[in-house]
């Protein structure tokens, strides 16, 4: 496997599993609670579970994400719906973009995102493509493997 390849799915791998397991935490569900009171598509779960119950429910599933990817080597159908669930992921937070006040860095509106949480939530554009392409992937070696 060449390093790019091997970088960028391992490395989308670690993250899902790193911040997941730091969902987790209370200084995590608070720096999450911006985006996930303001998103039509959480804010019913932080209405029901509050902020911890949602960031954990949000943490179980980035792990789950996280260890799917992370099969590739010998499950590669399991690494490709690991990737399109992180693909999910941030097509979910790019969203925040809409609905999380503060994104747009006063006195300019778009298209000037803030420092935090304009240009926070810009990186996961990339990491959409990497899901994508690590998605793309998997399901090649899967159908090459039957």
């Amino acid at each position: 496997m060449r390093t790019g390849e091997f970088v960028l799915r391992y490395g989308l791998a670690v993250v899902f599993l790193w911040i997941g397991l730091l969902k987790f935490t209370a200084y995590e569900a608070k720096n999450i609670e911006p985006f996930v009171a303001n998103s039509p598509i959480w804010s019913w779960a932080y209405q029901a579970m509050g902020l911890q119950g949602v960031s954990n429910l949000i943490g179980v599933v980035e792990i789950s994400i996280g260890v799917l990817i992370a099969t590739r080597a010998f499950w590669p159908k399991a690494s490709a719906i690991g990737s399109l669930g992180a693909a999910i992921t941030f097509i979910i937070t790019l969203s925040f973009l809409l609905t999380t006040p503060g994104v747009w860095e006063a006195g300019y509106g778009f298209p000037f995102p803030s420092a935090l949480p304009g240009q926070f939530l810009l990186k996961d554009l990339v990491l959409l493509g990497v899901s994508i392409w690590t998605a793309g992937e998997a399901l090649r070696a899967a159908s090459r493997s039957r």
